[in-house]
């Protein structure tokens, strides 16, 4: 439906549900305008800069489009940039001077490439807005309001999103030039593919990673996504996962950016069965053959549900979106089902034993939340034992043997008995001793005073001496 109005360099605003293949609405406009090196008229432009923009809110969706224009523009040999942070600058630099097409790239490294001035976008034809209200939710609308100023006038924008807010909107009336609407579905449709079979239930959190582990079990269970609130939740689930034998890996804002595309790459190849993954990856990925979408926690509206769930039963395959919904957030997930118009009202409590949840998923009876046995308590008990003999070995060592050298004296004079004794000592290889020794007022036969019958003594001399102050 958008192909025969972007084709005419008219603005337009497409709203679809997701899934449904909006990357080729605006890709095959912008590689059918953008002027190849080979074509006649490529010396008449601004030879290696950008003709096209499309700006994406996340680097897994960048990385995505990116991927479809390569692909789409290989036989017309177009020159394909991704530009995302996580990355070295060197390579993106590189290739802005060897000069490109058309640059795909989420807005804060967009904007300071722009800044740096390493990247021109004064020659750019077409802007594309992908994932527009996921741009707004991430708070990334003032700089591509920025990007923006930094385009021609002339330039033909084109905005795609799945749900169209209301500052989205205000957006387009502000830098678009009477665009047409289009709209996929009727007002009446939902925004949701159909093919997705959706199950709520009320689930308590300690349970969760049982329940999902035996859903993993299901008879058509292929790929799976589990959706988290929290980047620490991610890895904490993917752990479990893996410690119960299933070949899981986290997707987070905290991974570096070479890990994040290895567990992508690895998804996408089968080698991996399950995705932990945050919100912020939500829109990056399409995966062909996602049987099953969790969400671990109930999504924070309905915009993050429908984009969660939208991984699944994409491109007419069908799917099944599972939801598991805290006591305390019964009452957010009433809004969004209000919102979306959905039967699940009250969702039904649930555990990993109840049998419902047998029936509803296909998983077969006697399904244990483990494929593995588990790892014995004293897995570590050789090492400490090994610690426990290093102890024993040093307490068997004998003493060390010191050198000391001792004086006798008294009031701070060295007495002659002890200089001799000292000498013998040193000369018949001993080891001399020296002791610092009081004033002795009695005789050099009289036994050492103890310290508790001084401390008496002076005790019981205070009040004899404080009568006779009295007297």
């Amino acid at each position: 439906m958008t192909l025969s109005v972007a084709l005419l360099g008219t603005d337009l605003i497409g709203q679809a549900r997701t899934g449904t293949g909006k990357t080729l609405a605006f890709g095959i406009p912008i590689i059918q305008r953008t002027v190849a090196q080979h074509d006649a008229d490529y010396a008449e432009i601004a030879t290696g800069k950008p003709q096209a923009l499309v700006i994406a809110p996340t680097r897994e969706l960048a990385i995505q489009v990116s991927g479809d224009l390569e692909l789409a523009g290989s036989d017309r040999g177009i020159r394909v940039l991704t530009v995302y942070g996580g990355v070295g600058y060197e390579p993106q630099l590189d290739a802005l001077k060897n000069g490109v097409d058309v640059v795909v790239g989420t807005p804060g490294r967009l904007l300071d490439l722009a800044n740096r001035r390493s990247l021109d976008l004064s020659h750019v034809k077409s802007l594309v807005l992908d994932e527009a209200d996921e741009m707004l939710d991430l708070g990334f609308l003032p700089d591509v309001e920025k990007l923006l100023s930094k385009t021609p006038e002339t330039r033909q924008t084109m905005l795609f999103s799945a749900t169209m807010p209301g500052a989205i909107v205000a957006l387009a009336r502000t830098h678009m030039r009477h665009p047409m609407n289009i709209r996929a579905e009727s007002s009446v449709d939902t925004q949701m593919v159909p093919a997705t079979a959706q199950f709520i239930y009320q689930a308590h959190d300690l349970d969760k990673p049982e329940i999902i582990a035996r859903v993993l079990q299901a008879d058509d269970a292929d790929k799976v996504i589990v959706f988290t609130r929290t980047k620490r939740q991610a890895q904490r689930i993917a752990d479990d996962l893996a410690e119960r034998g299933f070949k899981s890996s986290p997707l987070h804002g905290d991974m570096a950016q070479v890990a994040r595309e290895k567990a992508l790459t690895k998804f996408r190849e089968d080698k991996l069965k399950v995705l932990v993954a945050t919100d912020v990856a939500a829109r990056g990925i399409d995966v062909q053959g996602i049987s099953h979408v969790i969400n671990f926690t109930c999504p924070e509206d309905e915009k993050t549900y429908i984009h969660r769930i939208g991984r699944t039963g994409r491109a007419g395959a069908s799917g099944v979106a599972i939801t598991f919904v805290d006591w305390a957030d019964v009452t957010r997930w009433k809004v969004i089902n209000k919102a979306l118009d959905l039967p699940f009202p009250d969702p039904q409590e649930t555990y990993s034993t109840s049998e419902h949840i047998y029936h509803d998923l296909g998983i077969p009876h006697g399904t244990k939340g483990r494929i593995v046995p588990p790892k014995p308590e004293g897995s570590d008990a050789p090492r400490r034992e090994k610690s426990g003999e290093r102890s024993g070995e040093k307490s068997e060592r004998a003493p060390r043997k010191r050198n000391r050298t001792r004086t006798r004296t008294r009031s701070g004079q060295a007495t002659e008995q002890a200089g001799d004794k000292a000498g013998q000592q040193a000369a018949s290889g001993g080891t001399a001793t020296v002791v610092a020794d009081a004033p002795a007022e009695a005789g050099e036969n009289t036994a050492p005073r103890s310290r508790n019958r001084r401390r008496r003594r002076r005790s019981s001399a205070k009040p004899a001496e404080a009568g006779a102050a009295a007297e």
